[in-house]
């Protein structure tokens, strides 16, 4: 499968979301900077407070504008997470592409690094990511499967490119690893913006004992 397949059928302004098809440049980098403003404010205050006038505010842009791409805050926020969450997939894909690796660990390695740079860099990520969809507002009968997104395309690359033993058991065991770093990564990052190495470094730890007794070592 190839590893492109990571971010099929996403854009990085929510598209599908938004009120008004952003079919023109400018209204592309319009979306993004209602974003990057909403992630400021999301990252200062959390999304809970987070209002439609506070990202106007803080974009220097009219509640108008706003309310043209969103309709309220619930769409702005599923906006922003999957914009995260499709640069998290492009960060993974590019780091797969940079280290080349010859080994299935290796290459689960470029997600976890991904995973912790978005932690570092991507405004807002630690409080919208994938797996809190439902925190940031999501109808409760609207399916929310990026992890399963995620594990399904993963294990089908690393049963392509590696030869794992393709099938519903690598997806799950996968998901679990997703829901481990989540989880310790997470906690990494609660007093240290930094990222605490402890907890990094025992996230890598967990997730490679737990996969090396399934598919074995040998990186």
């Amino acid at each position: 499968m190839p590893i492109n397949d990571l971010v099929a059928g996403q854009n990085t302004s929510g598209a599908p979301l938004v009120r008004t098809e952003p079919i023109q440049e400018r209204s592309a980098a319009r979306i993004d900077a209602l974003l990057d403003a909403a992630a400021e404010v999301v990252d200062e205050i959390g999304f809970d407070r987070l209002t439609t006038a506070m990202v106007a505010e803080r974009a220097g842009a009219s509640i108008g504008t706003v309310y043209r791409y969103f309709p309220d805050r619930i769409v702005l926020l599923q906006a922003l997470r999957d914009r995260a969450v499709l640069r998290y997939r492009q960060a993974v894909v590019q780091g797969i592409r940079e280290q080349e690796p010859a080994h299935w660990w290796i290459a689960v390695e470029c997600a976890i690094d991904a995973f912790v740079g978005m932690f570092r860099t991507e405004a807002g990520f630690r409080i919208i990511r994938f797996t809190d969809a439902e925190r940031a507002g999501a109808p409760e009968d609207e399916p929310t499967a990026d992890e399963d997104f995620f594990a399904h395309r993963f294990a089908e690359i690393l049963s392509d490119e590696f030869g794992l033993p393709a099938g519903d058991e690598l997806t799950f065991h996968l998901e679990v690893v997703v829901e481990m770093m989540d989880s310790l990564i997470n906690r990494a990052f609660v007093l240290d913006q930094a990222g605490d190495e402890r907890f990094i470094a025992e996230a890598r730890v967990v997730a490679r004992e737990y996969l090396e007794k399934r598919y074995g070592g040998d990186a």
